[in-house]
């Protein structure tokens, strides 16, 4: 991916670079509504902003498959964010998992006429068919962590997550081993966890991983409603050694399953985000979660924000922009004293996406 002017810095990150390892020795009804203030942390503007946003707001619906759970809750906050600090009057709609919602969302949002819209996930058959009316009526669209038949006129954002379950699936094997007996907890049909599940089954192949089971669901209660389909599979397979479970809803409720069934300090866990519930499951004593890949989900949403605001004032050349990830470790976090998400901000900077996507005039929120 290509740099910009010296005043517009882009950082993608290419699926063949592998997320950065933190090792040490040791993804409601309808809400509308403004945008929040700016993160305190945010760095000062040196440059006017540029046409649009040197005016009115500039109007951007933002429509979400689902704003539950503390990554998406955290994403929402950074986009809301970055959305103030730019003049841009955010209208967010999260369709709860409900994917006929998100399209009748999507539809409304069309028929306001924002100057822009952004889609957070969903499912291309579902949603595909009403980005492509977007495009139709000449409304800028950007979407994020949404795998689409047909790009054009769309700009495509993510979290590389060829190189998130890489770096976190390299953990798996150097503990666990080759031909090591593992078990995934994931669901289909959603573009990260299928990415996801992709690298996942070139690692059973290269590695000679024997997977016993194959199970999970995303839904509104996603954690409490893994617990159960956990349980039953530990339960008929005895002999697992480690769980991938991609998406920290997912791990949270995996974790659960093994702790209750005692078998924390037989059967390892391996997931995907991080929040500052996910880092107090992993830092609990003889947690069995024992590494993350992760990128700050309030940074992304700002990063997306930013992402599209350099579209619209015509500073972006690219049409497909990844966010890069690093791997977080139990060890790394017990090491460091690490808590919550702002203190393993200061212990990696990276995380901010600070010279993401950002120019003069549209710097990062960085909180």
């Amino acid at each position: 991916m290509s740099f910009l002017s010296h005043n517009r810095r882009l950082l993608g990150l290419a699926a063949a670079a592998g997320a950065t390892a933190l090792v040490l020795a040791g993804c409601a009804q309808q809400n509308t509504g403004g945008t929040t203030a700016p993160a305190a942390s945010q760095q000062a503007a040196t440059a006017d902003a540029p046409a649009p946003f040197d005016g009115e707001p500039v109007t951007v619906a933002l429509v979400q498959q689902s704003g539950a759970g503390d990554y998406f809750t955290a994403w929402t906050a950074g986009a809301k964010a970055q959305a103030a600090a730019a003049n841009i009057e955010l209208t967010v709609s999260d369709a709860r998992n409900d994917n006929a919602k998100h399209a009748s969302d999507l539809e409304q949002a069309i028929a306001s006429k924002p100057d822009a819209i952004i889609v957070d996930h969903g499912q291309t058959d579902t949603i595909e068919p009403r980005i492509r009316e977007a495009v139709d009526a000449g409304i800028p669209v950007i979407v994020y962590d949404l795998a689409l038949d047909d790009t054009d006129g769309v700009l495509v954002t993510s979290q590389s997550d060829t190189s998130m379950a890489e770096g976190v699936l390299d953990e798996l094997v150097a503990t666990a081993g080759d031909g090591a007996k593992v078990g995934l907890v994931s669901a289909e049909g959603f573009a990260p966890l299928d990415r996801r599940k992709a690298v996942w089954d070139q690692y059973l192949t290269e590695y000679d991983l024997d997977q016993l089971f194959f199970t999970g669901e995303v839904t509104e209660s996603t954690a409490t409603d893994n617990i159960p389909l956990t349980d039953a599979a530990l339960k008929a397979n005895p002999d697992v050694q480690a769980i991938f479970a991609p998406y920290d809803e997912i791990t949270k409720g995996v974790v659960q399953a093994v702790t209750q069934n005692n078998l924390q300090d037989k059967v390892k866990v391996y997931g995907i985000d991080i929040s500052n519930a996910d880092i107090e499951v992993m830092i609990a004593d003889g947690s069995p979660w024992v590494a993350t890949s992760a990128t700050d989900p309030a940074s992304i949403g700002a990063a997306v924000v930013r992402t599209l605001a350099l579209s619209l004032a015509g500073e972006l050349d690219e049409t497909e922009v990844q966010f890069p990830a690093i791997t977080v470790t139990r060890d790394f976090l017990l090491e460091k004293e690490i808590t919550n998400v702002a203190q393993l901000r200061e212990a990696e900077p990276s995380l901010l996406l600070e010279d993401v996507v950002v120019a003069d005039w549209l710097p990062a929120v960085s909180g």
